[in-house]
């Protein structure tokens, strides 16, 4: 890239590191195969993708103000919890890959373009929710140690992984919480209130929670391996 289109990338406010350049290249790819399937079979089998990704963008694009923000007013904490909000949409698109089998009503495209596809917003997505965590980790934990990491992280990586039930299995957007709380706190109660009756789900956050946490260190350990 040369000075002067690096210069202009720079005046973008979201284009300004080169995680965030590379990012958008990275999501332009993912949406790049969508539309070149789009193109090339005529169906819009995959066309919620795109839109996934989008969402799984959002709580990245707060945590990225919170962090360019030295003052904590109402409405730092108001982003903040908005961000808590969405934060399970990063990791709830590596579900996506259950729609891999979609490809079997639709069988114009090879099956490596799918997965390669598919894969792509997987990793968009995990690579979304990692680093918005970590943003929102620098922020809250200054100094940290191991009991006050795990103590932010490990529920954060629960309450992903109960919203990407809600949203797999449940049907429910982040948005809900808005226009329809009460019908969500009372299935939500449900299973808490009668937790061995649902214990498929509390498997899966349990699995899940575990998953993405240990994905989390991992890619943070290696990050500082590579400094």
């Amino acid at each position: 890239m040369n000075t002067t289109a690096t210069a202009t990338t720079k005046s973008i406010p979201f284009l300004r590191t080169e995680m965030d350049r590379l990012l958008f290249l990275s999501m332009l790819f993912s949406c790049l195969l969508t539309a070149a399937r789009i193109l090339y079979t005529g169906r819009y089998t995959f066309i919620f993708l795109p839109w996934n990704l989008f969402l799984a963008y959002i709580p990245y694009f707060i945590s990225t103000i919170l962090s360019r923000t030295s003052k904590r007013g109402v409405w730092w904490w108001a982003l903040s919890l908005i961000w808590l909000l969405f934060i399970p949409n990063s990791f709830y698109i590596t579900t996506d890959l259950y729609h891999l089998a979609d490809r079997y009503n639709d069988r114009q495209t090879p099956q490596w373009f799918d997965l390669a596809m598919i894969l792509s917003y997987v990793w968009n997505g995990l690579l979304l929710g990692v680093l918005s965590v970590r943003q929102m980790e620098r922020i809250l934990l200054p100094r940290q140690t191991l009991r006050s990491e795990l103590i932010f992280l490990y529920p954060v990586m629960w309450l992903n992984a109960l919203g990407i039930y809600i949203g797999r299995y449940l049907r429910y957007n982040s948005w809900d919480v808005v226009t329809d709380p009460f019908q969500l706190l009372r299935d939500i109660a449900v299973m808490v209130v009668h937790p061995l009756r649902h214990q498929n789900t509390w498997d899966m956050v349990l699995c899940f929670s575990i998953l993405m946490t240990l994905i989390y260190l991992m890619m943070k350990k290696i990050s500082h391996a590579l400094t």
